[in-house]
């Protein structure tokens, strides 16, 4: 694999743990999830005016976009590993900007992953 194609699995992954905070953060905003409460149709039409779910959904289709250029370059089973990676930036970036807690078992629980990805990437 060269640095081209690791260079673009970083970017495809670094994306996805983006969206996720950004869906998140938007998905948790009190007039979204009242809106919910009063009808399905108000909920999506509040989602449809979040530019945070919004920015969200855009990084999950560039991810997707990059992702689609990985799999053209290399095989799936040397790229997807690779893709365990968010579970970290994932944990990481909800602690740092999100506040969630940061317990042992998290960290214990994503570690086990790091090194899965490890032992099926060798």
């Amino acid at each position: 694999m060269n640095s081209i194609s690791v260079f673009l699995i970083i970017c495809s992954v670094t994306l996805s743990v983006i969206a996720q905070i950004l869906l998140k953060y938007g998905m948790s905003n009190p007039v979204i999830q009242e809106s919910f409460k009063v009808s399905l149709l108000s909920g999506i039409l509040s989602v449809l005016g979040s530019y945070y779910v919004l920015a969200g959904l855009a990084s999950y289709v560039s991810s997707a976009a990059i992702w689609l250029g990985v799999l053209a370059r290399v095989d799936v089973s040397r790229a997807y590993p690779f893709v365990g990676l968010g579970f970290i930036g994932t944990m990481l970036f909800a602690y740092w900007f999100l506040n969630e807690p940061l317990t042992l078992s998290k960290v214990l629980g994503t570690l086990l992953i790091v090194v899965g990805v490890l032992l099926i990437s060798k």
